[in-house]
């Protein structure tokens, strides 16, 4: 499942990124790697929100969070 097809307040275990190759390098380098916890803390209609990634909090637009692929839904533990 993509990212912007998630719930706000769930939590996903990120599965892969597919995306062109420096915007994948660089959600990498914010701590966005295979295996790490992503917290959905905001939506919108059109795609975009506010995610929770290793404590820090980022807005990402539709188009990257439709490049995401998450899976393991559960509730937020923290935020």
């Amino acid at each position: 499942m993509r990212l912007v097809e998630g719930k706000k307040g769930q939590t996903y275990t990120v599965k892969a990124i597919n995306a062109e190759e420096s915007l994948e390098r660089r959600l990498r380098m914010l701590g966005l790697t295979d295996g790490s916890f992503i917290s959905i803390l905001g939506k919108k209609r059109c795609g975009s929100m506010v995610v929770k990634i290793r404590g820090t909090r980022f807005a990402l637009g539709s188009a990257v969070s439709s490049a995401i692929e998450v899976g393991g839904e559960t509730e937020c533990r923290k935020l």
